[in-house]
């Protein structure tokens, strides 16, 4: 368990799949994270099986309030990892994203000794764009029709890092 100081994180289990389904279904975030509108649940669960990426539930007092997950690149050149992130709608605005951010973030630099990490939202999401920044991130640069949205259109994403020593644990 990771704590924050609004924020617990704990390893996802398949417990977590019905709750995590029900908020990846909520219009704002399936924008963000799509995945299979007719069986989210199996989405998710696919999700929580990939060996390649660790997938914490963020937890709001004994809510699950979203899900914040990591994964690597371990080649000794290029070595760092990148962090992806979704947080119930209705619990924007709080802080609760930018805690949970912080306290992986500490979690990979520290217990994991990485350098440097990765985020890449979408170009257009200002809100997570302040939240990383408010963590350390900064841009690197616009990755052009990096992403297709649920209509089909693509969109751009936005690179952002963070190298350890610009890291903002406040």
């Amino acid at each position: 368990m990771l704590r924050g100081n609004a924020v617990a994180l704990r390893p996802a289990t398949g417990a977590d799949v019905p709750a995590l389904a029900k908020i990846r279904l909520l219009p704002e975030v399936r924008r963000r994270w799509r995945g299979d509108g007719a069986d989210m649940a199996a989405a998710v669960a696919n999700d929580l099986a990939d060996e390649d990426i660790q997938t914490f539930v963020i937890l709001y007092g004994d809510e699950v309030a979203g899900a914040i997950q990591w994964g690597s690149e371990e080649e000794p050149d290029y070595r760092h990892a990148s962090v992806d992130i979704f947080v119930d709608p209705a619990l924007h605005g709080r802080g609760v994203g930018t805690d949970a951010v912080r306290t992986l973030v500490r979690h990979l630099l520290t217990d994991h000794g990485y350098h440097r990490l990765t985020i890449d939202p979408a170009a257009d999401n200002a809100p997570a764009i302040r939240c990383y920044e408010k963590v350390g991130f900064r841009p690197v640069g616009v990755m052009r029709r990096y992403e297709r949205a649920l209509d089909g259109t693509w969109h751009d994403g936005l690179l952002m890092d963070l190298l350890a020593d610009e890291f903002v644990d406040r």
